[in-house]
């Protein structure tokens, strides 16, 4: 008896469509320094005009958060997600995101959903002003289950090297600027996921899964016209970890962060999965961004202006600590006050 690859579980056909189906939402990311089209076996990128050119990569993925997405049947936004965690955390070190490639897995490919994955894939990229260069779909019957899916990407940002962005000149009495957050964008959601059973439940006039679900904010487009005008010293992407652990990333050794836990504003759904399970604050702090999703670290000397910036493009922004000595000369650190 012959057998053929369709007999595995593998459908080519539905891979062809739903190649097809991506095509045109891909197409909108594409600019003139892209040199190939879909279908190629190595994407091309031209750099064009740098001086010393420095690229900035960086690799995520959306995690647990899948879960509560597929529970709902809503496909379309978490591909946003992995855009940001990629393009946030290359921002970080003032380099501009210029492409991303993604990889969606799965059980069985319906051609439908991984256009609708992708669709939001294309949607984060075009935001972030990258090119949607290439991917990979898999198709793996009896490692995945049908109806799961994982999706990941890689970013490569690229930044002039005297502009790298680092944090060694930190210094004490600088500012710490934070930028709110769209919610949990994608980090704690193994533990949420515990807490919270019924995605349908009403929270605030509307399903609760569809407020964890709002998709990661994408920073790069506010965030490098600032580059521009200031003397930025450091970035942090608050991601897993929380601000505990992803500000000091952003300080040179021998100082520290101290953050006014009252200077920002949390949202409700925040407090409402700490009562869920009575959860401390610090461990709040050190797994949620907690409202903050993105720090920028400046003179003191330019902290109004860059706010005022920023709310003009209508980003809610906070002025949330400032630097100080730290007692280990060896280490960055933070203080929640």
């Amino acid at each position: 008896m012959s057998i053929s690859y369709a007999d595995s579980g593998v459908n080519r056909e539905e891979g062809y469509k739903a190649v097809s189906l991506m095509k045109e939402v891909v197409a909108k990311t594409m600019h003139s320094n892209v040199l190939n089209t879909i279908g190629s076996f190595g994407a091309m990128y031209e750099l064009g005009k740098y001086n010393n050119p420095v690229l900035v990569s960086g690799t995520d993925g959306v995690g647990t958060k899948l879960e509560i997405a597929f529970s709902m049947k809503k496909y379309d936004t978490v591909g946003i997600d992995a855009v940001a965690m990629c393009v946030n955390d290359v921002l970080c070190h003032g380099a501009k995101p210029i492409f991303f490639l993604d990889y969606l897995a799965c059980g069985k490919l319906n051609g439908e959903t991984a256009s609708l994955i992708v669709k939001g894939i294309a949607d984060g990229c075009y935001e972030a002003g990258a090119a949607l260069i290439g991917g990979e779909t898999a198709e793996m019957p009896g490692f995945y289950k049908e109806g799961d899916y994982d999706i990941a990407g890689f970013c490569v940002g690229v930044v002039e090297k005297d502009k790298i962005i680092d944090g060694a000149n930190v210094a004490e009495d600088d500012a710490v600027i934070g930028i709110s957050s769209s919610g949990f964008h994608s980090n704690g959601f193994s533990l949420i996921r515990k807490l919270v059973r019924d995605y349908n439940a009403v929270f605030e006039g509307e399903k609760i899964g569809e407020t964890l679900l709002v998709p990661t904010k994408i920073y790069v487009k506010k965030v490098l016209p600032l580059l521009e005008k200031y003397n930025i010293k450091g970035m942090a992407h608050i991601t897993g970890g929380g601000l505990i652990e992803n500000v000091p990333r952003a300080i040179a050794k021998g100082y520290k962060a101290v953050i006014k836990k009252d200077s920002f504003q949390t949202p409700n759904i925040f407090n409402y999965i700490r009562y869920l399970g009575n959860i401390k604050e610090e461990e709040m702090y050190n797994t949620f961004n907690m409202g903050i999703g993105f720090v920028i670290i400046a003179s003191k000397d330019d902290k109004d202006n860059i706010i005022r910036d920023l709310e003009a493009m209508n980003e809610e922004a906070y002025d949330i600590g400032y630097i100080t000595k730290n007692e280990d000369e060896g280490k960055s650190g933070i203080c929640l006050e």
